[in-house]
């Protein structure tokens, strides 16, 4: 028994059978390490990331080379998918069915793929979240665009491997003539890393290859001109271009994509949102289950019925009926916030690149496709350029053969073996003019070229076996000027592939016209809308409707805000509502009209101001006393409010807050210095020993000004007497008091109005 390190060895186990007694103690930590890297590699490079060249899977290109091998292309008949996924796995992929199936019918989803690889038939699923039907049901095709990415496979364009039981070759890769990885985008997730690609517009990507052909150099920008964004196959609603940008440039970003819904008057004041595209990703049913909860919860008291009108043709329908006395535009933003009809997809560019997974930019994917198609344009020209060369040799000895057609049939009828004949055929002589005659002027040159100029030409081995491989009816039957065109149109071929060869230019401009006949045959409308408006935070003020609201504050400093809608209008002489709960020390001191959407200022006796939505507010029956204005905001002790002003624009040009102070002190300071106040408050007037804010008033020019006092004084004056100080600073002198007085309140004038004073 051998043992590794210092690691103790326990006698009383006994070694296992069948291995001469030899056991190996290895740290779990060691182990773990060795073992994980194989596994972590084998899923990233066998399952879960696509290649950056043709855009797929193992998975997904092993179907498809499957179904290339039944013959299975656009115009063959479907067959049974468990046909298609029973080959996949008995050649090609060595896992069970329940990981091909799933591969293949997502393949064919259109609401999972921009353009789909597999022609179906049969129930494949629904954008409901409906499941497929058994593999046994289902029938399948290669689509069109699925037939471009094989196409030229068999011409040595790519590299094969031996297969998981090496009884045959696979492709590594496919010849992708279809840029499928933009187009139709990739998901997975492999050990400690993941890629999301969205899907693309088809004409955008094509466009976008041709800008990299033409212009090496172009930038991102450049590129988003041509290509703004995602296009998903559900359609929907990008909001912003930050995200996009950002992925593209990085190869790593996030975008916000909506439903796309319409609000419809469908009776006088009643609406309704329709929603006829829901995001990428999302089910149908999943989205009307979470509504209907939403409704239940009362999460979105706005919405008076959820009908799903969806069928075939419109797979997408739902109708969201509003409430009479619900804004619309706020419930299409409550749904936006809590329902499945706002989601945000990450964008990350990860595929493997020459092996390796790398997180690359836009421009960088569109590189890396085009490298790959250089190498397949590349790689097939020298097939073909191989393949015409050896017919060509193979034309030019039946020439020859030809010109002596009376030896060359003595020859082969004398022989007794195939090799006595092949001997034979090598040994006949043809004149070089009768070649020319044959070839042509140009072809003989040529011809000369290659063999060397001579009075006689002899067959080649290689050409003496092609002429021994035909019956000696089709020897008989050979005509001479019908070989001749074939060898000046096999000359002109040489000539074109040779061409192409000798400069990567002229593989680029195959690419581009291969490009714009793509785009021409299967490229199609952007359905995925993008727009300017980004989204970060919600704003909770769209997500509540506006409405008029009462606002009261008592004297003790309890608050509440109730819909101006519950105080009916009364004639003179009636005997009114009553507007709160209070107690005889406790009367009502403020009392306004304001929106929910207002902000309130709150001034208080010790010179700070607190700002307050009025949503924030409590809202309370008519009659309720209201709540301690304590707990909204953060008073000290001694500190009570002196005036509360409802603003709705801090913006607004030339208007300011004018604040009088106890002992005569006036300030104006403009309006907008108040609209960033903390939580804890902010210094409004810096005021004097002794000293207190008694009102504050909102002023614009040409507006005047009257201060009261407690004896019974007055002062009028223009409101651009007071120059505009900042915050904290204590104002000027507006009113001289004599001994005792104090001022008690301050009203903008209204030159139309009469003022009332009550001591």
């Amino acid at each position: 028994m051998s043992t590794d390190g210092d690691l103790p060895v326990d006698p009383a186990v006994p070694p296992p059978p069948g291995d001469g007694g030899r056991v190996v103690h290895q740290s779990i930590e060691d182990e773990l390490k060795e073992s994980y890297l194989p596994y972590a590699m084998s899923v990233i490079f066998t399952r879960a990331l696509p290649d950056v060249r043709d855009g797929l899977k193992p998975s997904q290109r092993r179907i498809l080379v499957a179904m290339n091998d039944l013959n299975l292309g656009p115009t063959a008949a479907r067959t049974k998918c468990a046909k298609i996924c029973g080959e996949t796995m008995g050649n090609y992929h060595p896992h069970g069915e329940a990981v091909i199936y799933p591969t293949l019918v997502r393949m064919a989803q259109e609401w999972n793929t921009r353009h789909v690889l597999i022609d179906k038939q049969g129930n494949f699923g629904s954008i409901a979240g409906m499941p497929p039907a058994a593999m046994r049901y289902t029938e399948a095709r290669m689509s069109p665009i699925a037939a471009l990415m094989l196409e030229d496979l068999e011409r040595d364009t790519v590299d094969f491997v031996p297969t998981y039981d090496e009884r045959l070759r696979e492709p590594t890769v496919l010849p992708s003539k279809f840029p499928n990885l933009l187009v139709n985008g990739a998901q997975g997730i492999a050990v400690g890393m993941a890629t999301s690609i969205p899907p693309h517009n088809l004409s955008e990507i094509c466009q976008a290859l041709v800008k990299v052909i033409d212009e090496p150099d172009v930038s991102i920008d450049e590129l988003l001109e041509i290509v703004p964004g995602p296009d998903f196959p559900t359609g929907g609603q990008i909001c912003g271009r930050s995200g996009i940008r950002r992925g593209y440039l990085t190869g790593r970003g996030t975008i916000t994509l909506r439903a796309r819904a319409a609000i419809e008057e469908y009776k006088k004041d009643r609406y309704r949102i329709v929603v006829r595209e829901i995001p990428y990703q999302a089910t149908r049913d999943a989205v009307l289950e979470k509504l209907k909860d939403l409704i239940n919860d009362e999460r979105i008291k706005g919405i008076a019925e959820v009908t799903d009108y969806s069928d075939l043709q419109h797979p997408v329908h739902i109708v969201i009926d509003i409430k009479r006395d619900a804004d619309p535009d706020v419930v299409l933003n409550q749904l936006y916030q809590f329902s499945p009809l706002q989601d945000s997809f990450s964008i990350i560019l990860l595929a493997l690149v020459d092996g390796k997974p790398r997180t690359c930019s836009l421009k960088q994917l569109l590189e890396e496709y085009l490298r790959h198609r250089m190498t397949v344009i590349r790689r097939r020209t020298q097939f073909l350029l191989s393949k015409a060369r050896r017919r060509k040799h193979t034309v030019e000895g039946l020439l020859l053969a030809l010109a002596n057609i009376d030896e060359i049939i003595r020859i082969i009828r004398a022989s007794s073996t195939q090799a006595e004949a092949k001997v034979g055929l090598i040994g006949v002589e043809t004149p070089a003019a009768m070649m020319q005659r044959a070839l042509g002027d140009d072809g003989f040159r040529l011809f000369q070229e290659e063999r060397g100029v001579a009075d006689t030409y002899r067959l080649t081995a290689v050409q003496a076996d092609a002429i021994l491989r035909m019956t000696l009816g089709q020897l008989v039957n050979l005509e001479q000027q019908k070989l001749g065109s074939e060898h000046a149109e096999l000359l002109k071929e040489i000539g074109e592939y040779l061409r192409i060869l000798s400069d990567d230019a002229n593989i680029r401009a195959i690419i581009r016209e291969d490009l714009l006949e793509i785009q021409r045959k299967y490229g199609d409308e952007r359905r995925t809308e993008i727009s300017g408006e980004e989204i970060g935070s919600v704003d909770l003020e769209d997500l509540i409707t506006e409405e008029t609201m009462v606002v009261s504050i008592s004297h003790k400093g309890y608050i509440k805000r109730t819909p101006a809608s519950v105080y009916r209008a009364q004639r003179r002489g009636g005997k009114g509502l009553k507007g709160a709960e209070t107690e005889e020390e406790d009367p009502i001191e403020h009392l306004f009209v304001a929106s929910t959407h207002d902000y309130l200022l709150f001034f208080t006796n010790l010179g700070k101001v607190y700002w307050q939505k009025v949503y924030d507010l409590p809202e309370l029956k008519r009659d309720s006393r209201g709540r301690a204005i304590v707990n909204l905001l953060n008073l000290a002790e001694g500190e009570r409010i002196a005036e509360c002003l409802a603003i709705r624009d801090f913006s607004a040009a030339g208007h300011y807050l004018m604040m009088a102070t106890r002992r005569g002190l006036v300030k104006k300071t403009p309006l907008e210095d108040y609209s960033r106040p903390k939580r804890g408050g902010i210094i409004a007037i810096k005021l004097r020993e002794g000293d207190e804010v008694v009102d504050v008033v909102v002023t614009k020019p040409g507006d005047e000004v009257i201060l009261s006092t407690a004896s019974g004084m007055a002062i009028r004056f223009s409101e651009a007497d007071a120059r505009p100080m900042g915050r904290n600073t204590s104002g000027v002198k507006g009113i001289k008091l004599m001994a005792g007085d104090e001022v008690v309140g301050m009203v903008v004038a209204d030159p139309e109005a009469t003022l009332l004073t009550v001591c």
